[in-house]
Parts: C-alpha cells; sequence; structure tokens
C-alpha cells in the first residue's frame, strides 16, 4: 500500500471526484480509505450514556483506494519507490521524478 494516513490526496473518480483531503484512515483488508470532507453520510445513533439524545450523526464514509491520487505541489500523481547509493529506499513522484518527503 503506497498511500499513508495524513498524505493529502485527491478524488479521481466517482461520485466526489476532485474534491481534496488528508486521509484520516486507511483500511488495509478492504482497500479504502477516509477522507477529511470527503463522502459524509449520515448515521443515525441510539441513545448511549455518552449521547444521551442519540439522533443523527454526519461523518466520513470510505472510498476506494483505486479512487484517490497522492497530490504532489498540488498536483496527482503516482508514487515510485527507488534504492538510492547507500542502500535506503525512498519514494519518489512518477509525475516529476521528485523525492517525496513525509
Amino acid at each position: 500500500m503506497r498511500l499513508k494516513s495524513g498524505m493529502n490526496v485527491r478524488v479521481v473518480s466517482g461520485n466526489h471526484k476532485g474534491k481534496e483531503g488528508k486521509i484520516l484512515k486507511i483500511l488495509k483488508n478492504k482497500n479504502r480509505v477516509i477522507i477529511e470532507g470527503v463522502n459524509l453520510i449520515k448515521k443515525h445513533t441510539r441513545p448511549t450514556q455518552d449521547n444521551p439524545k442519540g439522533g443523527i450523526v454526519e461523518k466520513e464514509g470510505s472510498l476506494h483506494i483505486s479512487n484517490v491520487m497522492f497530490l504532489h505541489n498540488s498536483t496527482p500523481t503516482r508514487i515510485g519507490y527507488k534504492s538510492l547509493d547507500d542502500g535506503t529506499k525512498t519514494r519518489f513522484s512518477i509525475k516529476n521524478g521528485e523525492e517525496i518527503k513525509d
């Protein structure tokens, strides 16, 4: 999996195409990501001790990981890996070849 939590991404296909946000969570077993402010859904909750009234809560739903692309310098790009001469592995932007700093 090339994307990590905290990365800025853009949705490239689907109903939310063009929206950007930060990855909040990655669901590896389902190949899905949750992005801040994208794909908001309404969830009906029952009354609990924490929320005695219950009601409707709006939260982010998940998107398939193939529908998002990493943003490097505000342009969507794929991520590649290369080995440096000292033996370390680093990530780079395939579009322009620049190294990606975390």
